[in-house]
This record gives C-alpha cells, sequence and structure tokens, in this order.
C-alpha cells in the first residue's frame, strides 16, 4: 500500500512537472516571438528569452574547436581539410624574379612566422619569427579593447596580418597593436592607442593607411542607443612610418557627413553592432581622370560596398554597390580600373555562405562597367574563402589568390593555366591559416628584397 501511494505521489509530481514545463515552454515561445517581431513590450524579458533560445543555434555556428581549444593551436587550423595530396609548393617555379612574403601560422612549431620566398625556386630566404609574448607585455591590458590580447594572441596562438617590408629588412604587422620589428625580429615601435586590423598600405608619402577601431566610439549615440558600449565603430588611420597616428575618421561619420546613410550605420529595423566591417583601405598614388592622389578607395564588407573617399576634401567621389558581396582587397590597376576580390557571400538563415566560388571582380570607371577576371580557373580550382581572401593581378596579367580560410595560394597565368598553388600543411596532415600573404613583384619591390638579402640575417 505504501508503495502504491509513494508511485502515485511520483506520479502527480512527474505530471505536474511536465504540465509546468509545457506553461515554460508557451511563454517563452510568446516572448521570443515578441522579440522577433520587433515589439516593445516586455522588454528586456523577451530579449533574454531570445537569448537563451538562440544558445543552441549559435553554439551549432560557432566551430567547437575555436571554443574548447586542446591545444594553443587548434583554433588556426582551417575549418576543413581540403587538398590532402597538396603540402608545400606544387607546380612549376616562376621565370621572372619574384617573391612571396608568406605570413602563415606554423601548425610544427606552434607560432606565426613570416617567411620571405623566391618564387623562381620556392626557397625561403628569410623567416622574421617575432617574440610576441614579450611584446605583449608592453600593451596595458586593463584598456577593455585589449583585455584578452594575451590569451588570443600568445605566441602560440597569435596571426601577423598582412606584413609590409621595409627598406631596412624589417616588418610592420597587424597583431592588435600595429607593430615594427626589425630584420632581426626585434620590436622597433609598437602603437597601441586603438586596435588596428585587417590591411596595411603605404601612400605616396610614405605613410601608411590602417583600418582601426575606435574606442569608445565616436558615431552618436541617438544612432547606436545611450547604454550600448560595444559598437564597432571603424576609422581610416594614417600612421607614419614611426608609428605615430597622422589622421583618423570613423567611417560612420564619413557615411552621415557626406551622404546621411543612416542606414549603413545602422539599418532599419535590427541593430547590427558591426554594420560596416572595413577591411582594406588602397590609397590612391598618382592623379588619375577619376581619382586624384591622396584618395582612398575603402572595402566596407557588411555594406557589400567600394568608396572613393578624399580625405582633403571629406567627400565620398564614387561608390560601387550590388557587383560582389562581402569583398576584400581593392587594387588600383592603371588609372581607370580597379579590381576587388569578391568573397561572392551572402547571409541566410543558416548563416553565411558562399555563392558558387569567390570572384575577382574588375571594375573599369572609362566605361561603367564590370567583369569577372579567370572566372572559370576560380570555379574550376574551387576557390571559395567566406572571409578575408586577397587577390593581385600582376602587371604581366598573371593572378595571385590567397584562398586564406583554408591555407592555400594559387598562381593563375593570364591563359587561365594554374602554374602553382602551395598550401600551408604541418607534419600532423592538418592546414593552417595564411595571414595574408603579399606578391612582390614591381620594380621596387625587388630592389628593396635585393637590398635586404645584401645585408643578411
Amino acid at each position: 500500500m505504501d508503495l502504491l501511494k509513494k508511485i502515485k505521489i511520483e506520479l502527480w509530481v512527474l505530471f505536474l512537472g511536465g504540465l509546468l514545463s509545457l506553461l515554460l515552454a508557451i511563454v517563452t515561445a510568446v516572448l521570443v516571438r515578441q522579440e522577433l517581431v520587433g515589439s516593445i513590450k516586455f522588454g528586456v524579458v523577451s530579449k533574454t528569452a531570445l537569448f537563451l533560445a538562440e544558445i543552441p543555434v549559435n553554439l551549432k555556428r560557432m566551430n567547437f574547436k575555436s571554443i574548447v581549444l586542446l591545444k594553443n593551436s587548434v583554433y588556426l587550423i582551417t575549418d576543413e581539410q581540403r587538398f590532402p595530396n597538396v603540402s608545400g609548393f606544387q607546380g612549376e617555379p616562376l621565370a621572372e624574379e619574384t617573391y612571396l612574403l608568406l605570413s602563415k601560422y606554423d601548425g610544427d612549431a606552434e607560432r606565426p612566422v613570416v617567411e620571405l620566398v623566391d618564387l623562381r625556386s620556392f626557397e625561403i630566404k628569410k623567416t622574421w619569427r617575432p617574440d610576441i609574448d614579450k611584446i605583449n607585455e608592453l600593451v596595458d591590458t586593463s584598456q577593455p579593447e585589449f583585455g584578452n590580447l594575451e590569451i588570443d594572441s600568445s605566441t602560440t596562438r597569435s596571426r601577423l596580418f598582412h606584413p609590409f617590408l621595409t627598406e631596412d629588412g624589417g616588418l610592420i604587422f597587424n597583431h592588435s597593436p600595429l607593430v615594427k620589428i626589425d630584420k632581426n625580429s626585434q620590436l622597433v615601435w609598437q602603437n597601441q592607442e586603438d586596435v588596428f586590423h585587417h590591411s596595411i598600405e603605404q601612400d605616396h608619402e610614405g605613410n601608411f593607411w590602417v583600418p582601426s577601431l575606435l574606442y569608445p566610439f565616436q558615431i552618436d549615440k541617438k544612432y547606436v542607443g545611450l547604454e550600448f558600449g560595444n559598437y564597432s565603430d571603424d576609422a581610416i588611420t594614417k600612421i607614419s612610418a614611426e608609428g605615430e597616428i597622422l589622421f583618423q575618421k570613423s567611417v560612420g561619420k564619413i557615411l552621415l557627413e557626406d551622404n546621411n546613410m543612416l542606414f549603413a550605420i545602422n539599418g532599419n529595423r535590427k541593430f547590427e553592432i558591426d554594420p560596416i566591417h572595413l577591411n582594406d583601405i588602397e590609397p590612391v598614388l598618382s592623379d588619375g581622370p577619376h581619382w586624384k592622389r591622396g584618395d582612398l578607395f575603402l572595402s566596407l564588407r557588411h555594406q557589400s560596398m567600394i568608396i572613393l573617399y578624399r580625405p582633403s576634401t571629406n567627400k565620398i567621389i564614387w561608390k560601387g554597390v550590388g557587383h560582389t558581396g562581402a569583398q576584400h582587397d581593392v587594387d588600383i590597376l592603371d588609372d581607370h580600373r580597379i579590381s576587388i576580390f569578391n568573397n561572392n557571400a551572402w547571409a541566410t538563415f543558416d548563416g553565411e555562405k558562399v555563392d558558387g566560388s569567390n570572384e575577382v571582380v574588375i571594375y573599369d570607371f572609362k566605361t561603367d562597367s564590370y567583369s569577372k577576371y579567370l572566372n572559370e580557373s576560380l570555379k574550376q580550382y574551387d576557390v571559395r574563402t567566406l572571409t578575408e581572401g586577397r587577390s593581385q593581378i600582376l602587371d604581366n596579367n598573371d593572378l595571385f589568390i590567397e584562398e586564406q580560410n583554408f591555407g592555400r595560394i594559387l598562381y593563375f597565368n593570364k591563359d587561365a593555366s594554374l602554374q602553382w598553388q602551395y598550401v600551408n600543411r604541418a607534419d600532423d596532415e592538418n592546414a593552417y591559416l595564411l595571414n595574408w600573404s603579399r606578391i612582390l613583384f614591381k620594380p621596387e619591390d625587388i630592389k628593396k628584397v635585393r637590398k635586404i638579402l645584401e645585408l643578411g640575417n
């Protein structure tokens, strides 16, 4: 009898628990719907419900290996292990003197390195190995923008973005702070006034233009909310050869002040903390019929937009939209054409996806027309990096591609044939990330490299 009573009580408890769970699910669903349709009736309660409901989806979207690190270098392994039969350089070297400033994560050494490679032989001529931990010790990590620097950017986890080779054999690279090291990998200077990111390009005066993030943000709070503190306020920043900031301007302010492009900084329905995502600044080095020396081409990834901006007048001269998706890397080809590395990526309900393959898009200002360069070759070799990625059309019309997400570089001849490819594979058979390598082919680049090699290590 006691046993039956006990069973009845347990069944009653189970029934009540189930009923309460059902009611909680219904209430949560109502709150989530209220948030999705934009209702403010339940305020923070509905926002919390939506946050909780999205946890499983967000965890799925995040690569597990980037959350739980089995070892420091795990998150630097490419998301997919493609091209299993390619390791290092494969194919035919170049006949003309050309070099590759190869920035990569070395999976064997478990650290980032930059290598100067002679593409006539694939021989490594010089290697830079900066002591990132020692560099980090000089950074004030109490600043909110650098709070996770020692964890996310330690020697065994750091990426050296878009290194620029200087005349003295040193490198300037992005490490969140902007850093210069000498030919022996020793620190020369670093700028930690802001977080620097993505590209590094030199202008006609010998200064450098680098994207940065402003802390605190400079956009009027009425556009982003009085209590919101994580808005990504991208800025164009001009840096001297000695590492000093000479000029800085919020891209959001540029858009608002010139064309009142409010939609570009906050959308019209759901607020976005990173609405612009500046990923390349390409300085104009000489006057032309469509631009002036000192102008800047800006790539705004999250707007799928390229703009031509004139700092001297604070005016947007031209903007291109509708022909690229989440693009990177704008290059000036001649006095009337630019090339763009088009990731060809679009937002879906399940996240961003590449639509087939990446593209190299050419825009001709003279004819106001767009075209695609060696597109069939990119399709044939399944080039499809979702984020980052770079391209360069050489003076001889050959094409250089860095497929960053998969640790691969490809070099196509102008006749669309593949000359060589490189995969950053380690002894553990994993491919590791590349970090915005640079191909050196112009006469001034070759002269610089020869001088550096004469200096020795």
